[in-house]
């Protein structure tokens, strides 16, 4: 993929219809998905020996955060609630306290 065209796709990728969805509208209230996007990219051109050659690439991201919601002419904020997220926090947190009880036990055992 060339230089030229790797700059388009992002630009026609990285808009802000990657962070708001389209509103979605069911019995007077509206829905309107939020992500967050991170991208980024790169490339280069090139030349040896009589060849020249250029490429490059890039990478899009996106995560739902929440959506605004719109009832009655009132909007609020509904934050997504990431599951993985939570489920890794608390294994963490398992995995440490298992660890400082053993290490608490060891340091006993040798008293």
């Amino acid at each position: 993929m060339g230089l030229e065209k790797v700059v388009g796709a992002m630009r026609d990728n990285l808009t802000v219809r990657r962070v708001y969805g389209e509103p979605v509208e069911k019995d007077g209230v509206v829905v309107i998905p939020a992500a967050r996007v991170i991208g980024g990219g790169g490339g280069g051109h090139g030349a040896e020996q009589d060849k020249e050659g250029e490429g490059g690439g890039f990478i899009l991201a996106a995560r739902p955060v929440g959506a605004y919601v719109l009832k009655g002419g009132e909007v609020r904020w509904v934050p997504a609630v990431d599951v993985t997220f939570l489920g890794a926090v608390f294994a963490i947190t398992v995995a440490a306290i298992h660890r400082r009880r053993l290490s608490r036990r060891g340091s006993a055992r040798s008293r």
